[in-house]
């Protein structure tokens, strides 16, 4: 996920229409990759300033949210009701245990309170001004 330069984001678009500088978010499912997802990867994307890096282990039923603070990456751990909520894309929550689970309706559901959330709201209005 990416937010516009001018909005503060940190990638920019060049002449030849290549993208330069780093997405705000990277999520990736990873299956036999995720040694080399949560290490190599990993690594690569905290060098290069990465703020959210999620990581779905679908063999080992896990979700990965981490967060980069003084440049290193640490896990953005669920609230009190379950829910990982995005630090850089505000509204963008996660019921880790139900997307664990399969529970499909609960997940969207949480993702849309996150969208209905004041902070969401406040998040898309920079982007009209």
């Amino acid at each position: 996920m990416l937010i516009d330069q001018k909005l503060g984001g940190k990638w920019r678009l060049t002449e030849d229409d290549y993208i330069e500088g780093a997405p705000e978010l990277v999520a990736e499912i990873a299956a036999s990759s995720a040694a080399y997802d949560l290490h190599d990867k990993k690594k690569a994307y905290r060098r290069n300033g990465i703020q959210e890096y999620i990581v779905w282990q679908i063999l080992e039923n896990r979700l990965d949210w981490f967060r980069l603070s003084e440049s290193e990456y640490v896990p953005l751990e669920p609230d009190a009701e379950g829910i990982v909520k995005s630090q850089v894309m505000p509204g963008l929550w996660l019921a880790v245990s139900a997307l664990l689970a399969g529970d499909m309706p609960e997940v969207l559901a949480v993702l849309q309170a996150g969208l209905n959330s004041p902070e969401h709201t406040e998040f898309v209005k920079r982007f009209s001004q």
